[in-house]
């Protein structure tokens, strides 16, 4: 089979005309199953679609059957022997905001940003995490970073994400909400900033203590995000009180779903931005004509040929001059200073977090005029 190269896109000759193909080598082939060779763009199942189908149904079902099993208690009902704990700060209100008086305090808006940055650091770089492993460690530790450790990895996210949800909501009941969030932030920041660190001494010195402290920091992180989560209603209530708290909750929430374009945009946006300047310092100190001859095409054209995916680190390392250093484990350290940056915001946000002033609270005839939500 011919293949030619046009404006950094590769075509096939066949009998019915050129058509576009990649050329997939053993070890991008073994990423998806497959076997090295030529194939046509455009073609093949990635399975996404019956992954997706598969999960709605599943949780349609679970979500329906399960919201039959709600009951409300009877009047009065606690469990045997259940004692309420005391207080764990002096920010406990026992009093009422309702839900329309909520939006209008700081108190609010200082724990939407609070969620939403913590959420956004979060979701961020789970979105990103299995390929972040193996751009950062893959090229370094090949015989210990293989597909099935990190895909375990990805497993480890769920289970540490989970796990947070009990860890940190239950630890809040003793040190308080406003303690536990700033533990998120405070370690969240220092974590979210050794993960550089990691990288780039990972890319000089392929030792595996710097693989386990990457590890390390990304569970605990991600321990945090969940724990975000589950710890936010119980701050909720702390501040407004419980009989509007889940109206208020749903509507602190919108912090979650701003987090989720902000989270994913932010990381890709960063992720490119330094891939472009790497490929650009690469190019640069690539031999011309042993440009032209790898890709087919002048290093002027370079945007172009980047654009197709002609160009990537990877090939461009393989023209480089001998004791580059390999960019590649470093591309996620701007992200990763960015996302620290979030937390700093948001742990001021906490720190600032006074009880909500009197003139917000219900008096007694309001209480009995408003229906409990």
């Amino acid at each position: 089979m011919t293949t030619v190269v046009e404006n950094g896109r590769v075509f096939a000759e066949t009998a019915t005309g050129k058509v576009e193909v990649v050329i997939a080598s053993a070890a991008q082939a073994a990423s998806f199953g497959g076997e090295a060779g030529v194939y046509v763009v455009g073609t093949g199942v990635t399975g996404a679609a019956q992954t997706f189908l598969t999960l709605g149904v599943v949780y349609f079902i679970v979500m329906i059957l399960a919201s039959f099993q709600y009951r409300v208690p009877a009047e009065g009902w606690k469990p045997a022997g259940w004692q309420p704990k005391p207080a764990a700060s002096g920010m406990v209100s026992q009093n009422n905001v309702h839900i329309d008086q909520a939006l209008k305090t700081p108190q609010f808006w200082q724990m939407w940003i609070m969620l939403c940055f913590n959420v956004t650091a979060g979701i961020g770089v789970i979105g990103v995490a299995k390929t972040m492993m193996s751009e950062i460690f893959g090229s370094v530790l090949p015989l210990v970073v293989t597909a099935a450790f990190a895909s375990t990895y990805v497993l480890m996210i769920s289970v540490f994400n989970m796990v947070g949800r009990f860890f940190w909501a239950s630890t809040s009941d003793f040190i308080g909400r406003k303690t536990t969030y700033m533990c998120f932030f405070v370690l969240g920041t220092i974590l979210y900033l050794s993960i550089p660190y990691f990288a780039s001494a990972v890319a000089t010195n392929p030792s595996l203590i710097y693989l386990i402290g990457f590890y390390a920091a990304t569970m605990i992180i991600f321990s945090m995000y969940g724990g975000g989560f589950a710890t936010i209603p119980a701050y909720l209530a702390d501040m407004f009180g419980t009989m509007h708290v889940g109206g208020i909750h749903g509507r602190i929430l919108t912090a979650w779903s701003t987090a989720g374009v902000l989270g994913p945009l932010a990381i890709t946006s960063l992720r490119q931005m330094s891939v472009t300047s790497a490929i650009n310092d690469l190019a640069v100190k690539a031999d011309p004509a042993a440009f032209a001859e790898k890709f087919g095409a002048p290093i002027t054209q370079l945007q172009e040929l980047v654009a197709a995916k002609t160009v990537t680190i990877a090939k461009l390392m393989e023209i480089a001059p001998e004791g580059t250093i390999d960019p590649t484990p470093s591309l996620y350290n701007t992200t990763m200073y960015c996302m620290a940056a979030l937390l700093v915001v948001a742990f001021f946000a906490n720190l600032f977090m006074r009880p909500v002033k009197e003139h917000h609270h219900h008096d007694e005839p309001e209480l009995q005029a408003i229906p409990v939500e």
